[in-house]
């Protein structure tokens, strides 16, 4: 069954149980007043009949004549005395013997029952009559109650018609409703469809309704899922084909140098040494992508304890003086004393990874200068160098995996796979820091590391704030 049945299925059980509901109700209402009124007329002449009624020097009953009745009204009277004879009665009912309420007769105190009397409904209302502490007599009006019987009918029957019209009218009109208001959701359910066909995930929901409501948001959300699954569909490919590409080519050095030997019969040096070069290659592509995959997966941990982020900028910068040789001027233009909690092996990898490809892409001769700097609650870590800079088109996708700009950057000069500034990237984003990049072609490239600092900023005893002046600059 399906959810526009459903949903209109329930809506005309909903407005049949409130026509339902309301209807008894107006039942109930009626019945009561129409009883209130008849009880009312049977009070009103029993007071009057009462008022003409006698009792004699013998404690009998004694009535000359009865009242003029209301005709309109369908009232009847009987007067029994206590031997249990009928002493008087109503023009209407004069030859009748039968009690008009034979119940009625026996009780003590007035009382209004319900009576069929010859297939005719009345309502009955005995009183007994009393002359000082005896009992003299039982008073009995009624009336008859086939109007409001017949009212009453008429009622449940329009009742019963205004329900099943009032069911219908709601049932097409929510179907109608329905349909306008779930067409969306057919439209989402074709698009999966087609998409299921023809695997295509550009394709979107069309909506032209109201943007900011339920449906709004939905087709909104979906549309948002299939953008998503879109580029890491797009994200998938291009990881898979460059991944390809990236072992192609070291399995192709090794095939060659392989079969080289064997022909040659005999182990070549030269050939030795580039299988193991391509076999490190290979071993750094494997560790990067298990790394970014634990990453991913949540299965990578950081353990943090406070790190002396001067003491480790010193370290990375003696450890890639060796890297830059000759080739460029490495300095540090600031460093202060900060303090960071953080994992002390994972932040070397970032720092590692953004010397390395500045020294790397740096011109010779060209400068790469590190700083670490306290701005407000936050510590901050550039690599600056001097390079041929990143394209504006580059530039938003340099912490794509397997990303490296094809200008400046060429995979030709290029050893790495384009991991690093993602690895980097996921590392200093899990320390609560960011890291972003400016560049402009021609005028180098300038990363920036932003790390959130302890609140408890001291220092261990004997620390000061230390401060590289130009003249002090260490360099290579």
């Amino acid at each position: 069954m399906s959810l526009r049945l459903r949903l209109t299925l329930l809506y005309s059980t909903l407005m049949g149980g409130i026509i339902l509901t309301f209807g008894a109700a107006v039942y109930v209402i009626l019945t009561i007043l129409m009883l209130n009124q008849a009880d009312a007329i049977l009070a009103n002449t029993a007071r009057q009949v009462m008022s003409v009624t006698h009792v004699n020097a013998q404690a009998q009953i004694d009535i000359f004549t009865l009242p003029p009745l209301d005709m309109a009204s369908n009232v009847y009277v009987q007067l029994w005395g206590q031997d249990g004879k009928i002493k008087s009665a109503s023009a209407a009912i004069a030859g009748m013997t039968a009690s008009l309420d034979p119940t009625g007769l026996k009780s003590a105190e007035p009382v209004y029952r319900e009576n069929t009397l010859q297939n005719v409904h009345l309502r009955v209302l005995s009183i007994p009559l009393r002359a000082g502490a005896h009992s003299i007599g039982i008073l009995q009006v009624a009336t008859t109650l086939n109007v409001a019987d017949a009212t009453r009918r008429d009622l449940l029957d329009v009742l019963f018609v205004a329900t099943l019209i009032s069911i219908l009218l709601a049932g097409a009109g929510s179907w109608f409703v329905l349909g306008r208001a779930l067409a969306p959701l057919d439209a989402a359910t074709e698009t999966a469809l087609a998409i299921n066909r023809a695997d295509d995930l550009s394709r979107r929901i069309p909506y032209e309704g109201v943007s900011n409501d339920e449906m709004g948001n939905l087709i909104e959300a979906f549309n948002q899922t299939l953008e998503r699954l879109e580029n890491l569909f797009n994200s998938q490919q291009r990881f898979i084909a460059d991944v390809s590409h990236e072992l192609r080519t070291p399995l192709t050095v090794v095939k060659g140098n392989v079969d080289l030997m064997r022909r040659m019969k005999r182990f070549d040096e030269e050939s030795l040494s580039s299988i193991d070069e391509e076999a490190g290659r290979l071993t750094r592509l494997v560790g990067g992508l298990l790394l970014l995959t634990q990453a991913d997966s949540g299965k990578l941990t950081l353990s943090k304890q406070p790190v002396e982020l001067d003491t480790l900028l010193l370290e990375v910068f003696q450890e890639m003086r060796i890297l830059a040789g000759n080739k460029v001027h490495l300095k540090i233009a600031e460093i202060d004393q900060i303090l960071f909690n953080g994992d002390r092996d994972r932040l070397k990898q970032v720092l590692l990874n953004l010397v390395a490809n500045a020294i790397q892409y740096t011109p010779q001769g060209g400068d790469v200068i590190m700083g670490l700097a306290r701005i407000g609650d936050q510590a901050r870590i550039i690599v600056r160098d001097t390079g041929p800079g990143i394209s504006d088109e580059d530039l938003p996708y340099i912490f794509d995996r397997f990303y490296r700009a094809e200008k400046s950057r060429t995979r030709s000069n290029s050893p790495g796979f384009g991991l690093g500034l993602s690895i980097a990237k996921w590392i200093v984003e899990n320390h609560g820091g960011t890291i972003n990049v400016e560049s402009k072609e021609g005028k180098g490239t300038t990363f920036a590391i932003w790390l959130p600092l302890l609140k408890d900023q001291t220092l261990p005893l004997g620390k000061e704030k230390k401060e590289v002046l130009p003249e002090r600059k260490a360099e290579v």
